[in-house]
């Protein structure tokens, strides 16, 4: 089994992550090869909550500049948790 903090790398801490709080929704960075049910496993055991859904999205990357030449940077995996009502990550 995988250890919970390879699966989970951290929380996201983006504009829309914030706006989705208000719907008890938390964004996290993610291995590329986790699937859900790893995800769901993980967050609960680090943070001690109850998980009711995982939505998971892969963000292909953008391409940037690297001296005289374009360089692709890394895909990454995102997933968006839902907790059960009443349930709360302590973000600060």
């Amino acid at each position: 089994m995988k250890d919970a903090h390879d699966v989970v790398r951290g929380l996201l801490r983006t504009e829309k992550g914030t706006h989705l709080l208000t719907q008890n929704k938390y964004q996290f960075l993610v291995d590329m090869r986790a699937n859900k049910i790893e995800i769901r496993k993980a967050i609960e055991e680090i943070y001690k909550v109850k998980v009711d859904a995982v939505n998971t999205a892969i963000i292909g990357g953008k391409m940037r500049r690297v001296r005289y030449k374009m360089g692709p940077r890394p895909d990454w995996k995102r997933a968006i948790v839902t907790l059960k009502q009443g349930e709360k990550i302590d973000i600060t």
